[in-house]
């Protein structure tokens, strides 16, 4: 039986629908006004910006030359990319210089699309930023659609982590400045840092585009931008606490997981009152309240965290002796970026590697209060309905779905839920291998180091017709689907611990089709290899590297040749003296190996 809101629906139309209505008369008087800029010459399309410009000083608005500047960028980017913008683009744009979110499904040209309303806005000289996440997006949006900035007069800059000051002062001066909202963010801090107005790089917060919206403004919109600055050695102290946190029990404290929080009890005050004593960090007949004890509190806070709350492996790794943050949105390793008010030593302390010191919070923002400060903000996403209503209730933006210029081919499936983790994993790897056996490669995203290694030891390798290689910190992934792969060429080498970590592989055949032997190919009918720590930087020359290979049953043309050598040095020298007798197209067997490296001398 139909509902009343299906009934409503098929009489008025859905709510998306009616807000797209409003816009089909805008749609068609920009596409009445394709003719006659089509007649116009690159000059004359070049002069409607100085004309536009004249008239908003004139006192006429925005919404007056909308139509015309809409469609003075639709014929700039058919002479400057080719591209000419669809009429669901026009609607992707009206959308956006509205001040709301467009949600269009990926491959639908949103980067077009925000030429639109970007044009229109920079029109009044104040500035518009376009945000995107990470410097190769800014760079490539800016130089790609730049083009058609350029072509219509207006200057375009770029923000990156590398430009200096004036640099990027100039950047911000420019009619439309690309970045991500990282750079945005910190440059907006460090201006509130400087005494004096002429220092300033960043010239207000008129109007942003936020590319992959939901991610910025929802899934990171409470992650904090700090500056900090050093304070004062407390190692020592570190230290001591550390050791004294393995001792307090379930009892004395309360788990927050969703705040990532850690609070003692009532019972956990005393015990750490009588405990501080003992090891002689409090005097006798005081409290952990007292005020003297203040900064010994916020140290057994922040211990407590890096304990019960902070794992390794899922938070944070530890790499050359340092506690390296992991990014719990992209699973990528944070170089350089340290956890505040002390957690950062704490888990240093906890994992006894180098103590750094100390920094203090000198300036901070989040994403959601930083996004907020534009007098008029709008974002583009593939997946933006499922956030609607926190989309409405923070930023006050509405979400529209534009629908795709021609139907989808592609179906969308729905997700699968399982009773178990172990239940979970079979269906990944009966579907990885699937995909194997038709030749697409394969990239398995997951939350965590821990799981990306879990699913690479799951994997059957007599399934599989590929290498297995972990790519950054969370992706597992599948290569050379060809089957073909050289194990040296010429001075370049390759540590097949590294390589082929944690993978057994039974069958795989090499094949010299190159006539080159600079290459050695063969076929590896077992080869057992392991993870190997020790492996030298890219630069190192093999000679210097003891790859502990022990014995290697290698054959040649049916004839056995026996390697006994704790060289790697020896063993590529062998290696290179088969592979120069050996004749274009011809095999070598390695029966059994672990762990070496393969480089011609």
């Amino acid at each position: 039986m139909p509902t009343l809101n299906s009934i409503l629906n098929n009489v008025f139309g859905s709510s998306n629908e009616r807000k797209l209505k409003k816009f089909q008369s805008q749609v068609i008087e920009i596409n009445q006004l394709e003719t006659v800029y089509e007649k116009l010459s690159d000059e004359g399309l070049k002069n409607k910006t100085i004309e536009f410009r004249s008239r908003i000083q004139s006192g006429e608005g925005l919404e007056s030359i909308l139509n015309e500047a809409f469609a003075v960028v639709r014929e700039a980017g058919k002479r400057t990319l080719g591209q000419r913008h669809f009429d669901v683009q026009l609607l992707g744009g009206l959308v956006l210089n509205q001040g709301d979110i467009s949600e269009m499904k990926t491959g639908e040209g949103k980067t077009l699309v925000a030429t639109l309303p970007v044009y229109l806005n920079a029109l009044e000289g104040k500035g518009v930023h376009v945000v995107t996440v990470n410097d190769y997006l800014a760079k490539r949006d800016s130089e790609w659609m730049g083009q058609i900035y350029n072509f219509l007069g207006m200057t375009v800059g770029t923000i990156t982590s590398d430009l200096d000051e004036e640099e990027k002062r100039k950047s911000y001066k420019a009619d439309i400045t690309y970045g991500t909202n990282n750079e945005f963010g910190f440059d907006y801090l460090r201006d509130n840092m400087k005494y004096n107005i002429d220092q300033l790089v960043q010239r207000g917060h008129h109007f942003a585009i936020v590319d992959e919206v939901d991610s910025i403004l929802i899934d990171e919109a409470r992650t904090p931008l700090v500056i900090s600055g050093q304070v004062d050695d407390k190692s020592e102290l570190y230290n001591k606490i550390d050791k004294i946190i393995p001792r307090i029990l379930g009892n004395h404290i309360d788990i927050d997981e969703k705040s990532k929080n850690v609070t003692l009890t009532d019972e956990g005050n005393d015990f750490l009152d009588e405990l501080l004593v003992t090891e002689k960090l409090m005097e006798k007949d005081s409290s952990i309240y007292d005020m003297e004890n203040v900064s010994l509190v916020h140290h057994i806070n922040q211990a407590l965290k890096a304990h019960k709350i902070f794992n390794k492996d899922s938070d944070y790794l530890v790499k050359d002796n340092q506690v390296i943050i992991i990014d719990e949105f992209t699973g990528r390793m944070m170089e350089g970026r340290r956890f505040s008010d002390g957690l950062h030593q704490a888990l240093e302390a906890k994992e006894r590697v180098m103590i750094q010191p100390e920094n203090r919070t000198m300036a901070s923002i989040t994403f959601q209060n930083y996004f907020r400060l534009y007098n008029k903000l709008s974002g583009m996403t593939g997946t933006a309905s499922t956030e609607s209503e926190e989309f409405l209730d923070i930023y006050n933006l509405d979400v529209i779905s534009i629908p795709s210029n021609i139907k989808i081919s592609r179906k969308d499936q729905d997700d699968e839920i399982y009773r178990t983790v172990e239940e979970k994993y079979s269906a990944i790897i009966e579907s990885i291998i699937e995909c194997n056996k038709k030749g697409q490669p394969v990239l398995v995203g997951t939350t965590s180091i821990e799981k990306s290694e879990k699913i690479s030891q799951n994997l059957v390798p007599e399934t599989l017709e590929d290498n297995i290689e972990i790519v950054g910190k969370n992706f597992v992934s599948l290569l050379y689907t060809n089957n073909t792969i050289p194990l040296f060429n010429g001075s370049k080498f390759y540590d097949c611990s590294n390589f082929l970590k944690f993978i057994k592989l039974k069958g795989y055949k090499f094949d010299n089709s190159s006539n080159d032997t600079n290459f050695l190919f063969g076929k590896i009918n077992k080869l057992e290899v392991c993870m190997d720590t020790n492996s030298p930087p890219p630069d190192t020359h093999a000679r210097h590297y003891q790859a502990g290979c022990l014995s290697f049953e290698l054959s040649y043309n049916g004839t056995k040749v026996i390697a006994n050598t704790g060289s790697a040095k020896n063993f590529s020298k062998d290696l290179s003296y088969l592979a120069q007798s050996t004749a274009a197209h011809s095999c070598l067997t390695i029966n059994d190996t672990s762990s070496c490296l393969f480089q011609k001398n």
